[in-house]
C-alpha cells in the first residue's frame, strides 16, 4: 500500500512539474517580446549628452578633423556611425538630403530575414542563401530589442488554395522557424479555413484550403533610421544633413600612392563649402554608390544595377490591424506583401530595372500591377477600386556585383565591403534588417585598412538601445493621457514613434482650449500628429517641409491628399521655429508641394482618372451638367472658389477658407483655380468607375440640387394647394 501511494506521489509530483514546465514555456512564448527593454533599462544607462543644434553640428565639420566620415545617411550609413563612434573612434556623418530621404525611407517597412531566399537555400542546396538568412534573422532579433517602440512582431498569413501545398508551405515556414533558432519572434502554426477567414475576414474563402502563420517584425523605417542617427550623436558623432559631397581629397602618401585625407562638401541650405579632413572616408550611398566611386577613381567600373520597388497605400479596411498576408507567387513570379502599417495597409512591391535619381517615381502600370494582384486574394464584398489609393512610393533598391570577384557581371545576393586602392570603402547592397551586421562589417574593414585606432577593438552596437528605447514599455503613452491631458490616440502615437522621448514632445504642445483633450492640436484631423512634433522634428534636424511631412511625421506616405492639406499649419509652425521669410515659405510649400505630387503619387493617381473614358449615360450626363449649372449660377463655364464658398452657404455648411481651399485643389486638374464642365464630367465618371472614391465637391453639389428642387416646388405650390391662406 505504502508503496502504491509513493509511485503515486512520484506521478503526481512529475506531472505537476511537467505541467508547470509546459506553462511556463507557453507564457514566454505567449508574452509581448518588447517587455525585455525594461531588463535591459538596468543594463544599459542612457546617454544624458543634449542634441547638439545643426548649427553646432555644422561648426564641427568646420573646424575639427575626423578618424571616420561616412558619406550617405540612410540605415547602413548611420549604422555605420554609431558602430564607429562607440567604438571610440572620432565620427562625422554626412547626408547630401535628409536622413533616410532615400531608399531607407521607402521600404516594405518589414524586419525580416526572407521566406522566399530560404526557399531557394533549400530548393538549390545554396549554403550562401541559407548564411544570409540566418543573419538576417539574428538581426531581427536585435532591431526588435534596440528599438521596441519603432518595431513589433507582426503576424503574416499565407493563404494555401491548393491541399498539396499546405505540407510544402507547412514544412517551409517551420525551417524558417528552426533557422532562427532562439531568435525566433513566436511560433508559426497552421490555420484551418474557417479560423483563416475569421483571422482575415476580407480574404477570399472560396477555394481557401487553409493557411499558415508565420512571425516577422515590423517598423517605421524612416524613423528607426533618424533612431540611428541620433543616437549616434548622443553617443557623440557630428551628423548633418543638407551637407553634400562634392569632391575627395588625396594626398600621396610615402609611396607615393595617392590616399584620400578627407572630402570637401557643400552645405546645401548655405551653400557654405569647406573641406573636412578624415583619415578613412566611407562610401554608403545605397543606389548612388557608383558616383562616389567614379569621384575616386573616374575609370571605375559601376558595380550598382538599380531595381526600383512600388508600394502603394490603401485603407486600412483593406487588412486586420494586427495581421499581414503573403501573397508567395503572383502572376510574373514576383512576392507581394500586404500588410497594416500606421492604421492603414501597405501593398507592394514591385521589381523592375530603373535609373538611378534622387527623384523617383511610382507609375500607373505598377501601381494597377499591384491592385490587380490584391484583387486575387480578397473577398468579393471588398471591391478594391483605383481611387482608394492614398499614396504611392518608388524605392531604387542598390543590387550590386561584387568588385571583389573577377567575375564582376552577376549581382551579389548579400551586400559587399570594398577597399579602394586610395583606401575608399564601399558598402552596397544587404537590405534593411542587416544594416548592424553591414556596419560592423564595413568599421572592421576601415580599421584595418586605414589603421584606425579605436579605444574597443569589437563592435558595441548588438543589443545597444536607440534613441527613445530606454525607458519604453507598451503602456507608457497612459501616463501621456493622464500627465498632459492628451488625446489617447495622440498619446499612442508619440509613444511609438518617440518612446521615452514622447515626454519631451509632450510639453512643447499647445493649449486646445477645449475640456479634452488639454493639449495637442492636431496638424490634420484624420491623423494623430500634432503642433509638438513639428517644433521637435526641428530638433531632430527637419530643415525642410519635406523633411518634416515625409520623414518626422508620416503623412505623406500615408495620405497624399491630406499631407497637402497640413502644409500650411506645419509650414507655418516650422517658419517659427526657422526663422524662415514670407518668400522662404513660399519656396518650401512650392518645393513640398512638387515632392507630393510626383513623388507620392499625386499627380499618378490624377492622371489616372483623367485617362479614363466618360462612361455616363446620357440621363446621368444631364444630372451631372444640370448640378454643375446650379453652381455656377452666373453661366461662367466654370466654377470657382467663390461659387464654392456660395453654394456651401446656401446649403448651410460652414467651411473655413483653408477647407474651401482644400476642397479646390481636390478638384482642380487643371492647377488654374477653378473647374470645368468636363473636369466635373470627368471627376464624376471616375467616381462611378472606382478611380476616385469619394469627392467631397460632388457630395456638395447634389446636396446643391437636393436644396434647389425643394425651394423650385415651393414657387409651383399656390396658396389654395398649401391649405393656408386668408
Amino acid at each position: 500500500m505504502a508503496s502504491t501511494l509513493r509511485k503515486w506521489a512520484i506521478g503526481g509530483l512529475a506531472g505537476t512539474a511537467g505541467a508547470g514546465l509546459a506553462m511556463y514555456a507557453f507564457l514566454r512564448e505567449d508574452q509581448d517580446a518588447r517587455w525585455a527593454v525594461v531588463n535591459a533599462q538596468q543594463q544599459r544607462k542612457r546617454i544624458k549628452r543634449p542634441l547638439p543644434k545643426r548649427e553646432e553640428q555644422i561648426k564641427s565639420l568646420q573646424t575639427e578633423s575626423f578618424d571616420v566620415v561616412i558619406i550617405g545617411g540612410g540605415a547602413t550609413g548611420a549604422g555605420c556611425a554609431l558602430d564607429s563612434v562607440t567604438r571610440g573612434l572620432k565620427t562625422a556623418l554626412i547626408e547630401a538630403d535628409d536622413f533616410a530621404s532615400g531608399t531607407s525611407s521607402r521600404s516594405t517597412k518589414l524586419i525580416h530575414g526572407g521566406v522566399r531566399y530560404l526557399q531557394k537555400a533549400i530548393m538549390q542546396l545554396d549554403y550562401e542563401q541559407y548564411k544570409m538568412v540566418k543573419e538576417a534573422l539574428n538581426e531581427r532579433s536585435s532591431m526588435l530589442h534596440a528599438a521596441p517602440h519603432l518595431a513589433h512582431p507582426l503576424p503574416i498569413m499565407l493563404p494555401v488554395y491548393q491541399w498539396w501545398q499546405v505540407p510544402y508551405y507547412w514544412f517551409g515556414i517551420k525551417m524558417y522557424d528552426l533557422v532562427a533558432g532562439t531568435k525566433t519572434v513566436r511560433g508559426s502554426y497552421l490555420l484551418s479555413k474557417k479560423n483563416a477567414v475569421e483571422l482575415f475576414p476580407m480574404l477570399r474563402g472560396d477555394k481557401l484550403c487553409g493557411a499558415i502563420v508565420y512571425y516577422d517584425g515590423q517598423q517605421d523605417d524612416a524613423r528607426m533610421n533618424l533612431a540611428i542617427a541620433l543616437t549616434a550623436t548622443r553617443h557623440g558623432a557630428t551628423v548633418a544633413n543638407h551637407v553634400k559631397v562634392t569632391k575627395l581629397m588625396k594626398k600621396k602618401d610615402a609611396n607615393g600612392v595617392e590616399k584620400i585625407t578627407g572630402v570637401h562638401v557643400r552645405d546645401e541650405l548655405t551653400k557654405k563649402e569647406w573641406t573636412v579632413p578624415a583619415k578613412c572616408v566611407i562610401n554608403a550611398t545605397g543606389p548612388f554608390t557608383d558616383s562616389i566611386r567614379q569621384m575616386d577613381d573616374p575609370n571605375v567600373k559601376t558595380i550598382c544595377a538599380p531595381s526600383s520597388g512600388v508600394h502603394i497605400v490603401l485603407p486600412g479596411y483593406y487588412s486586420p490591424a494586427e495581421m499581414g498576408l503573403l501573397d508567395p507567387s503572383t502572376s510574373d513570379g514576383r512576392v507581394i506583401f500586404f500588410l497594416p502599417w500606421q492604421k492603414q495597409t501597405i501593398a507592394g512591391t514591385t521589381d523592375l530595372p530603373c535609373q538611378v535619381t534622387h527623384n523617383p517615381k511610382p507609375t500607373e502600370d505598377e501601381i494597377m500591377f499591384i491592385l490587380e494582384e490584391v484583387k486575387n486574394y480578397l473577398n468579393p464584398d471588398v471591391e478594391v477600386r483605383r481611387g482608394d489609393v492614398l499614396s504611392a512610393w518608388s524605392g531604387i533598391r542598390p543590387l550590386v556585383s561584387d568588385p571583389n570577384k573577377p567575375d564582376t557581371q552577376s549581382l551579389a545576393r548579400n551586400h559587399i565591403v570594398h577597399v579602394s586602392d586610395s583606401n575608399l570603402v564601399t558598402i552596397a547592397g544587404g537590405k534593411w534588417t542587416t544594416y548592424r551586421a553591414m556596419a560592423e562589417e564595413t568599421i572592421d574593414a576601415a580599421i584595418k585598412s586605414c589603421d584606425l585606432k579605436p579605444k574597443v577593438e569589437c563592435s558595441q552596437t548588438d543589443g545597444l538601445l536607440m534613441e527613445g528605447a530606454h525607458g519604453w514599455t507598451p503602456t507608457m503613452y497612459i501616463r501621456l493621457v493622464q500627465d498632459f491631458g492628451l488625446e489617447s490616440e495622440v498619446a499612442q502615437n508619440l509613444a511609438n514613434s518617440y518612446g521615452d522621448r514622447a515626454f519631451a514632445v509632450a510639453k512643447l504642445a499647445s493649449i486646445t482650449g477645449k475640456r479634452w483633450p488639454i493639449i495637442g492640436n492636431k496638424v490634420h484631423p484624420e491623423f494623430p500628429y500634432i503642433d509638438a512634433e513639428i517644433r521637435y522634428g526641428v530638433r531632430e534636424y527637419a530643415m525642410t517641409a519635406i523633411d518634416m511631412i515625409a520623414r518626422r511625421l508620416r503623412v505623406a506616405f500615408l495620405n497624399v491628399q491630406a499631407a497637402q492639406e497640413a502644409l500650411p499649419m506645419i509650414i507655418d509652425i516650422m517658419a517659427e521655429e526657422l526663422n524662415w521669410s514670407e518668400a522662404e515659405k513660399v519656396k518650401q510649400h512650392k518645393d513640398a508641394t512638387e515632392f507630393l505630387q510626383y513623388e507620392m503619387g499625386q499627380m499618378v493617381n490624377r492622371a489616372s482618372r483623367e485617362r479614363i473614358p466618360i462612361n455616363l449615360s446620357k440621363n446621368e450626363i444631364q444630372t451631372y451638367i444640370k448640378r454643375f449649372q446650379i453652381i455656377d449660377k452666373d453661366r461662367k463655364g466654370y466654377v470657382s472658389i467663390n461659387d464654392i464658398r456660395r453654394s456651401l452657404k446656401h446649403i448651410g455648411i460652414k467651411f473655413d477658407h483653408k477647407d474651401l481651399h482644400n476642397l479646390l485643389c481636390e478638384i482642380d486638374s487643371q492647377y488654374n483655380g477653378q473647374l470645368d464642365l468636363s473636369d466635373f464630367l470627368q471627376m464624376m465618371s471616375a467616381i462611378k468607375s472606382g478611380h476616385i472614391a469619394y469627392s467631397r465637391f460632388a457630395r456638395m453639389a447634389e446636396l446643391e440640387e437636393e436644396k434647389h428642387e425643394k425651394e423650385e416646388l415651393k414657387k409651383k405650390i399656390t396658396v389654395e394647394r398649401s391649405g393656408g391662406g386668408l
